[in-house]
């Protein structure tokens, strides 16, 4: 990134910003997390605790124009992008005032209007969806550019092997990132993932690939506008992989047998939020009072989502049948 870029982005009010979208996905996701422990959320949830940087580090290079598709652990990448935490919220729940009516829960959350294609339960699913969208920017001329999201399980799927091939051919406006978190469910990424670093496959499809350190929010942010104003220069597609780990099991309810120690580790001395706080004080360009005013606002924000979440109605039967077919 040059001087004069990083000077134009990373004012106070953008370091304010991307603070208090990464402490929302926190607070958002440790809530869930206790919340659901009282059995009151139906379905699943996998939750995006300690990858705030990925998804804010990449959306914060975005704007209206352009798409995202995310993963079962999607709250992350909605949020980023700008979906609604309370009607996330409500969805979470099952409630009607949900993102998707009630309808499709913690790993279908979608909003078009914000550019959120939407999270998806198909492992590898979201990849040809960018491949779609980003050819319908390119056609329109629309300057857009497309992002997926995806595990390092994904990085294995022919959907997205494939969709990486075919945005080289087209040349399209398309960033996949590929978020490592060192496990598909329980399956160590060092033992299921042939090549040592997951970007390494980019060479195989003409991109470049760019390993970032996922932790580092300042590192995803300068990785990420780089490959997006390529994209939109025409430049093609670009290959990024962010290495962290994620605070809770595969699911809520995971046991996590097959790992120890590594997220006390990384809560203590990796934990992006941590790193963030520490640099922005230490340079000043941030005082910590600033950083606790934002804290007590999400606090007040997240509690306020929860409390309109459980006293929305629920689908009744009558919706059974609606938002079944879009009409074009």
């Amino acid at each position: 990134m040059t001087d004069t870029v990083e000077r134009k982005a990373l004012t106070k009010e953008h370091l304010l910003g991307v603070y208090r979208v990464m402490r929302t996905i926190r607070e958002f996701e440790e809530r869930v997390h206790a919340e659901f422990a009282t059995g009151d959320i139906p379905g699943f949830v996998h939750l995006y605790a300690g990858e705030e940087a990925s998804a804010v580090g990449v959306c914060s290079n975005l704007d209206e124009r352009d798409t995202i598709a995310s993963t079962h652990r999607g709250h992350g990448h909605c949020i980023a992008k700008g979906v609604d935490t309370g009607e996330m919220m409500a969805e979470i729940y099952g409630r009607r005032t949900g993102s998707c009516h009630g309808k499709g829960g913690s790993m279908h959350i979608a909003d078009l209007s914000k550019g959120m294609l939407g999270a998806n339960g198909i492992v590898g699913g979201g990849p040809p969806l960018i491949c779609g969208t980003a050819l319908a920017a390119k056609i329109k001329g629309t300057g857009g550019v497309s992002v997926a999201f995806f595990g390092d399980g994904a990085s294995n799927q022919g959907t997205t092997l494939e969709s990486m091939n075919l945005a080289s051919v087209w040349n399209l406006p398309a960033i996949f990132v590929a978020e490592n978190n060192g496990y598909a469910e329980s399956t160590a990424s060092t033992w299921s993932v042939s090549s040592d670093n997951i970007a390494d496959r980019a060479a195989g499809f003409g991109m470049p690939g760019v390993i970032v350190d996922g932790f580092d929010f300042f590192a995803v942010h300068e990785a990420a506008s780089e490959a997006i104003a390529r994209a939109r220069g025409g430049g093609g597609p670009t290959l990024l992989e962010m290495k962290f780990t994620r605070y809770f099991g595969h699911f809520e309810g995971d046991q996590q047998t097959y790992r120890a120690g590594e997220v006390e580790h990384a809560r203590a001395e990796l934990d992006c939020l941590k790193r963030f706080a520490a640099r922005v004080t230490e340079t000043g360009e941030l005082a910590q009072a600033d950083l606790d005013a934002v804290d007590a606002e999400i606090a007040v924000l997240i509690e306020g989502d929860v409390a309109a979440a459980k006293a929305a109605p629920l689908p009744t039967e009558a919706d059974l049948l609606t938002d079944v077919y879009v009409r074009y």
